[in-house]
């Protein structure tokens, strides 16, 4: 190559750099919203929408491109910041000309059908809703050429079904946005009737609670006068006289904020302790309510172990404690026996005496070894006696012999316990198992 031929310089692409020398003028950005602005003002039909909507997508992504001037004060906003806020706001001027559609109907009585079903009425309020119901099927048909019959006599479920006729017509009518849009208005003027009169139906929930009371027939066993204050005590002792758990149970869910009536209607179970209150008793055991876990233990039924058991070990409340070890015994199931025996080493002197009774009320031979021993050994005659009882409710000859032993100890009452297992010994047949 000779001096006088130079080497071409090597260009920026050649060396495989690239480099978007585009700039985007702030101007012309402004200008291109304008006349997106414009078009949206005029559009009128949907397809006229959705290229108002493309033409804000390109603008968006020249304004992310864009190398655009940093404003000098930190708190001032910028241009991309601007332009951004209006191209937003732009596109929601496009989503509140779009529509109205069929789509919209549709979901409205979707909605109003599902508040239908799942909402407790007064009857004042099903009586509102088939009237509701009723005008929006005469309204819809007349819209959509349609005929659709109400149930004769409806139930809620009933009403939802005719709406749901309704909407199977919607949809098949195909109504085109711009095409039916008369159409479509005049569904969402039917749907918005319907809406209000489902929201303006009398629900459960608008009730004081002494009209919810009355409407369940609560005070329907109170006389025309009565002494106590306040009335709803009247009915739950008469309620509690008849072993109606469910009054009782009623009147509990309406007035249990009440300290003074959730313990007297817990009173009252505790009298009519019947299977049925377990679930509403064991949510309050599970507060340690030592009522409700002495009821618990009256209703019998193994399935309340597991409201009761945790307490059976509980360290910081005695009382908690002994009613729960009272609790597991008159249930009586073999499965807690063991449960129950690791309390005759407890430290208190309650708390084992009422173990012993357990054991006792729960009848497990397996127990008959451990009370022997607590009626040998214990230092608190109170808990030899109970251990004496307990053998004694056990009644096998072992457990009674073992009782027995003590006719003539030191303490009247073990001795009173042990007396009675003797008696019981001298009933038995010669042939009773040990």
């Amino acid at each position: 190559m000779s001096d006088g031929d130079e080497e071409p310089e090597e260009t920026t692409e050649e060396a495989g750099e690239t480099e978007d020398t585009t700039a985007v003028d702030p101007d012309t950005l402004e200008s291109r919203l304008d006349d997106a602005e414009a078009a949206l003002d005029a559009a009128e039909t949907e397809a006229d929408l959705d290229d108002v909507d493309a033409d804000l997508d390109d603008i968006e992504a020249d304004v992310e491109a864009a190398d655009l001037p940093e404003p000098e004060d930190e708190d001032e906003e910028s241009r991309e910041e601007q332009l951004t806020a209006r191209i937003d706001e732009l596109r929601d001027g496009v989503e509140e000309q779009r529509g109205p559609y069929a789509s919209d109907a549709v979901e409205s009585v979707e909605d109003d059908q599902s508040t239908i079903e799942s909402t407790r009425w007064t009857e004042q309020g099903e009586a509102d809703l088939v009237d509701v119901v009723a005008s929006f099927l005469n309204e819809a048909g007349d819209v959509l050429e349609e005929d659709f019959d109400a149930t004769d006599d409806p139930t809620t479920e009933d009403l939802a079904g005719d709406l749901g006729a309704v909407v199977d017509a919607i949809e098949a009518a195909g109504l085109d946005a711009d095409e039916d849009a008369d159409t479509i208005a005049a569904l969402l003027e039917a749907t918005d009737g319907l809406s209000e009169g489902v929201e303006d139906a009398q629900e459960w929930g608008d009730l004081s609670v002494r009209q919810k009371l009355r409407a369940e027939g609560y005070y329907d066993v109170m006389g025309q006068k009565h002494k106590d204050f306040p009335p709803e005590w009247t009915a739950l002792k008469e309620w509690e006289k008849r072993g109606n758990v469910e009054m009782i149970l009623l009147c509990m869910e309406h007035l249990g904020d009440s300290d003074f009536m959730e313990r007297h209607c817990l009173d009252s179970l505790l009298h009519v302790a019947k299977e049925e209150a377990l679930d509403e008793v064991g949510q309050r055991a599970a507060r340690r309510n030592t009522k409700a876990i002495e009821i618990v233990g009256k209703i019998g039924s193994e399935d309340g172990l597991e409201h009761v058991e945790d307490y059976v070990d509980e360290e910081g409340s005695p009382n908690l404690r002994t009613t729960a070890l009272k609790a597991v015994g008159e249930i009586g199931s073999e499965e807690s026996t063991q449960l129950v025996a690791n309390q005759l080493v407890a430290e208190r002197d309650d708390v084992r005496s009422q173990a012993a009774r357990s054991l006792g009320l729960i009848g497990d031979t397996r127990a008959v070894e451990p009370l022997a021993d607590l009626l040998e050994e214990d230092d608190s005659d109170t808990v030899r006696a109970s251990a004496a009882w307990a053998l004694t409710q056990i009644g096998t000859e072992a457990a009674l012999e073992a009782a027995a032993e003590y006719e003539d100890d030191r303490s009247y009452i073990v001795e009173q316990e042990a007396v009675k297992a003797a008696d019981a010994l001298d009933d038995e047949p010669t042939e009773a198992a040990a």
